[in-house]
């Protein structure tokens, strides 16, 4: 029983890893595209004044 416990803790451990990790990667390609729109629209805006 305390090996499954072991190996339950560890599993929760990585999820909860691997869960930061993603949301990470997803905020900066989140930031990314944002700031992408905003140089489209600031380029945009240069051009047309």
């Amino acid at each position: 029983m305390v090996a499954m416990r072991n190996a339950t803790d560890a599993a929760e451990e990585i999820i909860r890893e691997l869960t930061l990790l993603r949301n990470k990667v997803r905020q900066e390609q989140i930031t990314k595209e944002l700031l992408d729109i905003t140089g489209g629209v600031e380029a945009m805006t240069a051009a047309q004044g």
